[in-house]
C-alpha cells in the first residue's frame, strides 16, 4: 500500500519541489537575456563571425605558379568558417528560444504575445532548416566518401 502521501506515485512534497516558481523563471529569464545580448555584442554574433572570411589571393597570388597547398588552406578555412557560422546561429536561435519558452512556461503559451509565439514558431523551422542542410550534406559526404 502507498503512504498517504503519495499521490500518483509521487510524493506530495516531491510534487511541490518539481513547481516551478514565477520568480524563479523571471530569474531564468534574465539569465537567458543576458546571454542572449552579450552573444549579441560579442565576436560570436553570427554577423560577425559570418564577416570574417578571407580572399583566396591573400593565400596564393600566382606571381610564383600554383600553391596547391594554399588552395587546401583555402577550402578547410573555409569549411570550417561555415561550420562555426552555422554553430554561432544555431547557438543564437536556441537561446532566444529559450528566453520565449521560460516566458511561455511562466505565463503560460497561450498567454504569449502573437509576435512570440510566430517567433518561436519561426525559430523551431529555421533551426530545423539548419539540420536537415546538415543531414543532407553528411549523406552527400558519405555518398562520395569524403569526410
Amino acid at each position: 500500500m502507498l503512504p498517504a502521501d503519495m499521490v500518483g506515485g509521487v510524493s506530495a512534497t516531491r510534487a511541490a519541489n518539481l513547481e516551478v516558481s514565477g520568480e524563479a523563471l523571471s530569474t531564468f529569464m534574465k539569465r537567458v537575456d543576458t546571454v542572449l545580448s552579450e552573444l549579441e555584442s560579442s565576436a560570436g554574433n553570427p554577423k560577425r563571425v559570418g564577416a570574417q572570411t578571407i580572399n583566396p589571393a591573400s593565400l596564393n597570388s600566382g606571381k610564383h605558379g600554383a600553391f596547391p597547398e594554399a588552395d587546401d588552406l583555402y577550402a578547410q578555412y573555409n569549411a570550417v568558417h561555415e561550420k562555426l557560422t552555422s554553430l554561432s546561429r544555431t547557438l543564437h536561435l536556441q537561446i532566444e528560444a529559450i528566453g520565449i519558452a521560460v516566458q511561455g512556461a511562466h505565463r503560460g503559451f497561450d498567454n504569449l504575445e502573437e509576435e512570440q509565439r510566430r517567433r518561436f514558431h519561426e525559430i523551431q523551422m529555421e533551426i530545423r532548416r539548419i539540420g536537415d542542410a546538415k543531414g543532407s550534406k553528411h549523406s552527400g559526404d558519405a555518398k562520395t566518401g569524403a569526410m
